[in-house]
């Protein structure tokens, strides 16, 4: 189809990332993708995939065997295809479709989500149509999220979700209702002062019943300069 509003970001290591005025991306995409770490042998899905930038981090970063990223959206599926065509991606596929109703050719390994964060009704709503379906639970709920996938992942897959702290027990029983045990917590923090403005919930399928709590991470060092680690996962150092 086309759109005039689009433009490219470079990402390094000859990625480059579609954005545009509905469809662009955050600090909590790369926070994402470097919580999921998918190794060089998994099969991996991003859902809710938007732009497609966690799918694109995971790929350069980590380089898994297969990566599919689902998008309802058509806008935002062209720039996910025009991403990928441009930084000579071979092994991912975009996927025009509804999470609820998708089933991959292959068991996962690994899947991320980005989900909206408000639940519908809530918050203001002036923005486009589809910035509020990215931001408002308009067309999934995290329960979809993980409906989806405990029907996708291999026993013993991994599913990593961002949200807002004030989501997790909705995350967590989500997870549990569709046998997915959640295993590891990490909360993101805008610098030591502040409260969690993100969580970050790995869960595996026919997990075992505990949870790690990681160290909380800080986006910013005390003196207000981007802190050693945020540094790392914005460039990709991966120890």
């Amino acid at each position: 189809m086309g759109y005039d509003d689009f433009s490219f970001e470079e990402l390094g290591r000859g990625y480059r990332i579609c954005i545009s005025t509905e469809h662009r991306f955050g600090t909590d995409a790369f926070l994402l993708a470097d919580f999921a770490r998918p190794r060089h042998k998994d099969a991996v899905c991003d859902l809710c995939t938007g732009c497609g930038i966690i799918a694109m981090i995971m790929h350069r970063n980590f380089q898994p065997k297969k990566l599919y990223a689902v998008e309802i959206q058509p806008k935002a599926y062209e720039q996910l295809e025009l991403s990928i065509s441009k930084s000579g991606v071979q092994n991912a596929a975009a996927v025009l479709g509804d999470l609820r109703e998708w089933k991959s050719p292959e068991p996962l390994d690994v899947i991320t989500c980005n989900p909206p964060y408000k639940i519908s009704g809530t918050g203001a709503k002036n923005e486009s149509e589809s910035v509020t379906i990215a931001r408002h639970e308009e067309m999934c709920t995290v329960d979809d999220v993980c409906k989806a996938a405990a029907r996708n992942l291999r026993f013993g897959g991994r599913l990593c979700i961002c949200n807002r702290p004030e989501r997790l027990s909705d995350v967590v029983t989500a997870m549990r209702a569709n046998g997915i045990e959640p295993k590891r917590l990490r909360t993101v923090h805008k610098n030591p002062e502040c409260p969690p403005w993100l969580i970050l919930v790995e869960g595996r399928k026919g997990g075992n019943n505990f949870i790690q709590i990681e160290k909380p991470l800080f986006v910013r060092s005390a003196d207000g300069g981007i802190s050693e680690e945020m540094q790392k996962i914005y460039t990709a150092q991966i120890e």
